[in-house]
């Protein structure tokens, strides 16, 4: 609730603090005393548009700051928690807007600067302003939905359950679908390519090995080259090892006439023995280098391939076989993906049946809800002279949501006949305060605010009707805070606080001023209300008897 209000140089009112308790409190005073530049004030401090009219003459800057009690679970402090501003719990909440005269303003809110817009937020939750050119609270469309909810107590988490659902599986399947259309444009390069490299079955490790092999098959053909005709060479009929031994036949011969000639002997010995151990290791070398120039051509053949697949596809040759395995993967994945679209597709046909059921359960609720509360406005508008008004609760489609499919709305009807529409096209301003309290009344479980502030909500009525709208005011603020500025002495005198707003000509300047009354000036003040100007005994026993009887 509203527990503090300060102004500073605005308008008239060059310094004034007020402190506000809960219950009714009313604001009276003589007609330009400025119960208009009080309202204005609290409204600059709830974010209103700022009008630099509003800085007192001779003044550079206007400010305002209200104070306000709140439970630690409001509203206000989730929207400062998402800015960073932090309360500490139990701690009220302040907030403040200054204006300067040459129309720059700052806005304050738990202690740090914030956007206007953010106080207008903060503010929606804070007090609800109920006068002639409101369009906040009640007026607003936005928000009858969920004061009809309120009203009836309806829960609608089954619905936004249902949608929830409903939401994810739409974002689900339309993630599928894009994924499967991406890949099915794909479609016909993955099976082809997936089909010449299954065809061709490289293996990690194959280049490699192929490779190797090449390497020795090519040395091996090398090596042949030398040694063709080395066995004509060494052991033909004219060859090297046939000419050493005729020449050890022959030295045989004459060994024993000179020892030379045995040593000569003895080292061809030796020759033929190296000689034929040569012609060995050369045999044995020419049969292991011996190789088939058709399996050349085929290794050769097959590492071109693996080597020529893995340049098209920009990957190494020992990675073409993982390639051919991600690539029949994802094939796989195009044909599992349209299973899965499948699937989602009738989880998403189950999903919103469900939600469908539960839209027109809810709707079912707020149909007979909707009646209900029209019974309770139509009971309160005959006290409140608008016994030829009809007030109705319209549901039509909406867009389906998380709140369901149903648009609400409270239209009025002033007259018998006359067609119903929004209440602020409809009423007229003193109408328009009047249909305000009784809907107010009936939705005093539903309230959105705290505070609720009604302006001049008894203009142009008095007697019976004056003392109904005193009665459900007091019947009201039993649930909340409010101050209700008035003419009225039947409204004034249900009041549980009574604040007079006066004017003052003070150092050739005028003023204005506000104060809490006693008992006694409360009494006062009402028998002014009742004769004017002249204050009579009769007048000041009629307001002892609307105090008694309030």
């Amino acid at each position: 609730m509203l527990r503090q209000l300060s102004i500073r140089d605005v308008v008239l009112i060059d310094r004034l603090d007020l402190e506000f308790e809960p219950g009714l409190g009313v604001l009276t005073g003589e007609t330009g005393a400025g119960k208009s530049i009080l309202l204005d004030s609290l409204g600059l401090a709830l974010g209103v548009r700022a009008d630099t009219g509003l800085v007192r003459q001779g003044e550079q800057q206007a400010s305002v700051a209200a104070e306000f009690d709140l439970p630690s679970d409001h509203p206000a402090f989730a929207l400062l928690a998402e800015q960073g501003i932090e309360s500490e719990a139990g701690e009220p909440l302040l907030v403040r807007r200054t204006l300067k005269s040459d129309g720059g303003s700052r806005a304050f809110a738990g202690g740090a600067g914030v956007s206007a817009s953010l106080l207008r937020d903060i503010a929606n939750g804070l007090v609800e302003i109920h006068g002639q050119h409101d369009d906040r609270g009640l007026l607003n469309p936005r928000g009858h939905r969920a004061l009809l909810d309120a009203f009836g107590r309806i829960d609608p988490r089954d619905v936004e359950t249902a949608w929830s659902e409903v939401d994810r599986l739409e974002s689900e399947l339309a993630e599928a679908r894009e994924a499967a259309a991406a890949a099915e444009r794909d479609r016909e390069w993955l099976e082809h390519a997936a089909k010449e490299i299954a065809a061709l079955a490289p293996e990690p490790g194959e280049e490699t090995m192929l490779s190797e092999q090449r390497a020795a098959m090519q040395a091996g053909a090398r090596a042949g080259e030398t040694l063709t005709g080395l066995d004509e060479l060494l052991g033909g009929s004219e060859g090297a090892l046939t000419l050493l031994r005729t020449a050890a036949r022959r030295i045989e011969r004459g060994a024993a006439e000179h020892e030379l000639l045995a040593e000569a002997l003895a080292s061809l010995d030796r020759a033929l023995i190296e000689a034929s151990e040569a012609e060995d290791r050369i045999a044995r070398a020419a049969e292991a280098l011996a190789f088939d120039p058709a399996r050349l051509e085929a290794v050769e053949a097959r590492l071109f391939d693996i080597r020529g697949l893995a340049r098209k596809h920009r990957v190494e040759p020992d990675a073409l076989a993982a390639l051919g395995e991600e690539l029949t993967a994802k094939l796989a994945q195009i044909e599992a993906g349209g299973e899965r679209i499948a699937a989602l597709e009738t989880e998403l046909a189950q999903a919103r049946d469900l939600y469908d059921e539960k839209a027109r359960q809810l709707r079912l609720s707020r149909t007979e809800t909707a009646a209900q509360l029209d019974k309770a406005v139509a009971g309160e508008l005959p006290p409140l002279k608008l016994d030829a008004a009809n007030f109705r609760t319209s549901l039509t489609d909406a867009d389906p949501g998380p709140a369901g499919i149903d648009r609400v709305e409270f239209e009025v009807s002033t007259n018998p006949g006359a067609p119903f529409g929004p209440l602020t096209k409809i009423a007229s301003g003193g109408e328009l305060s009047r249909f305000i309290l009784a809907l107010k009344v009936a939705l005093a479980e539903a309230g959105t605010a705290q505070t609720m502030i009604f302006d001049e909500i008894d203009r142009g009525v008095g007697g019976a009707v004056a003392s109904a709208i005193g009665e459900r005011l007091a019947r009201l603020a039993q649930k909340s805070q409010l101050l209700v500025v008035t003419h009225s002495p039947q409204v004034a005198a249900r009041a549980a606080h009574h604040y007079r707003i006066e004017k003052a000509h003070v150092e050739g300047s005028t003023r204005t001023h506000v104060r809490k009354l006693t008992a006694e000036e409360r009494r006062e003040e009402i028998a002014r209300m009742l004769s004017g100007a002249a204050i009579t005994d009769e007048a000041r026993a009629q307001a002892a008897r609307l105090l008694e009887a309030a």
